[in-house]
């Protein structure tokens, strides 16, 4: 890299230093900014290895001498922080040394008959990302959030997704209606009623509903639905966590096909 590709900051005031700290720190900022922040070697690597480049890497002064070297060739421009900067700037407890600005992905179409999974008003951030993991891990290429899902490029969901963005096409912002052009068969998961997972014939590709933490999947979702599934659970307890039990029903769609 050459010296000219490189920014020292050292002030909170700087323009560059508030847009970053509104992308760390603000559940939406990457819609209006039309960037996504990913702080954190894990994150940074996951990008690269899917083959993407960012548009800028930051870090740390401290960090700057080992970065170098770790990531040349990873950034069209690469901005240094002084240490406390960085610290005042980042979403996290305990601050990475370092992090990438990306491009947000251009908003990708539904495709009709891709293995989906449908995000109805899941609002923890946590369960969105653990969900996108087993989307990615268990052959699901396509997540569909309807209105009211935790936005699904939130610096927190990109933590707990551990760099599956990277392998997902991810549409957000959806109306019921918009879901009228899946093609696949629509899974919806039940606490009570329907079929045992363990015991269902399911179909392939297909939709998994997954819905929201207290309420469920939604009436007008499950009167699409082509079936309804509820996980035994011998031990007795009421329901699963939304991410757990999207994890057992991916796992029965992606690996049993």
């Amino acid at each position: 890299m050459t010296s000219s590709s490189v920014t020292a900051i050292h002030s909170r005031d700087n323009t560059f230093v508030k847009d970053l700290r509104r992308l760390a720190q603000d559940t939406t900022a990457y819609r209006k900014q039309g960037r996504v922040w990913l702080e954190g070697d894990h994150l940074c690597r996951a990008a690269l290895a899917r083959g993407l480049r960012a548009s800028v890497a930051v870090f740390s002064e401290s960090f700057w001498p080992q970065a170098q070297v770790q990531y040349a060739g990873a950034a069209t421009k690469f901005i240094v922080l002084a240490d406390a900067l960085f610290a005042d700037v980042s979403g996290l407890e305990s601050p990475a040394s370092m992090g990438f600005i990306l491009d947000l992905p251009a908003p990708a179409s539904l495709q009709p008959n891709a293995p989906t999974v449908v995000l109805d008003r899941v609002q923890d951030a946590g369960n969105v990302g653990s969900i996108l993991r087993s989307a990615s891990a268990f052959g699901f290429r396509q997540v569909a959030a309807i209105k009211g899902s935790a936005a699904l490029w939130s610096p927190k969901v990109l933590r707990a997704g551990m760099g599956a963005h990277f392998a997902l096409d991810l549409i957000e912002g959806l109306a019921l209606d918009d879901l009228a052009v899946l093609q696949v068969p629509l899974l919806v998961t039940s606490s009570h009623a329907g079929d045992f997972l363990h015991r269902a014939a399911l179909p392939w590709p297909c939709a998994w509903v997954m819905g929201h933490e207290g309420q469920g999947v939604s009436p007008a979702l499950e009167d699409r639905a082509s079936l309804r599934i509820r996980i035994a659970q011998p031990g007795g307890e009421e329901s699963l966590n939304v991410a757990a039990a999207a994890a057992i029903c991916l796992h029965a769609s992606g690996a049993g096909r």
